[in-house]
């Protein structure tokens, strides 16, 4: 890439290089810095952190957006980050930016998020990195709102960095821009999924199955993620990659 005074924003998704929230994404980022975007090939929702090792990984040259330098990935949105850094940009980029996800990834759903695993594998390479996920699972969804959102985060990000190790869980409820009430900054809430399979049997009558199931909120409290989308607001949960339940230690040195 040639030399710019200009910040270098590397953009993925899980959704795929073709998902109309990538799309809304660029259109703001480009205001912001130059723009290198690397996305699957097809939607990798519910990936999570997976990366691809038992076959290669496919990287292809695309135009879909005019004038910015774009590739499809055969693999997942972690393998996008990593050839992102290592083998097209040879270098870390000031800002990457996952999404914007057709879907909330709030509570728990950030475990099983490809969106957010792509901005976690930023933060574990100490680059400023953000996952932005909408509330509207339509292929034509209006994303005027997280639009809006974006274009009050990443400047901000660009201005003043991230902790190291910390990336942000930007999620925005479904609506027109001007119903937003406004961006809270909380903690994720304690919910998960209760699981169902849909059991269904092929023409030769083996069984298979489709995973459904309810999402629940295990707690009443008023600070949290679901709590202000449920008021109206965009969310921001700082999130990191160390899972170590450090309050455990103490009490398990004792036992051991």
């Amino acid at each position: 890439m040639e030399k710019s005074n200009r910040p270098l924003i590397f953009i993925t998704n899980d959704d795929s290089l073709h998902a109309k929230g990538i799309a809304s994404l660029v259109e703001v980022a480009k205001e912001f810095g130059d723009l290198v975007v690397i996305a699957p090939d097809k939607p990798q929702s519910g990936m999570g952190h997976a990366i691809t090792i038992s076959h290669p990984i496919r990287l292809t040259r695309s135009t879909i957006f005019e004038g910015i330098e774009a590739y499809s990935c055969s693999g997942t949105p972690v393998d996008c980050v990593k050839l992102g850094v290592y083998e097209v940009l040879h270098r870390k980029p000031d800002l990457i930016l996952s999404g914007i996800n057709h879907g909330l990834n709030s509570s728990t759903n950030v475990l099983y998020s490809g969106t957010m695993s792509a901005a976690v594998e930023g933060a574990m390479e100490h680059i400023p990195s953000i996952g932005f996920s909408y509330g509207d699972f339509e292929e034509d969804a209006d994303f005027s709102a997280p639009m809006a959102v974006a274009r009050e985060v990443i400047p901000q990000i660009l201005k003043n960095g991230l902790p190291k190790g910390v990336c942000l869980n930007v999620n925005i409820p479904q609506g027109p821009a001007e119903a937003l009430k406004g961006i809270e900054v909380c903690r994720q809430a304690y919910a998960f999924w209760e699981d169902r399979f849909d059991k269904r049997l092929d023409q030769f009558g083996r069984p298979y199955y489709w995973l459904t199931g309810t999402f629940d909120s295990r707690e009443d409290a008023t600070d949290t993620d679901l709590h202000f989308l449920d008021q109206g607001f965009a969310t921001i949960v700082p999130t990191q990659f160390d899972l170590t339940a450090h309050k455990a230690i103490a009490g398990l040195k004792k036992i051991f």
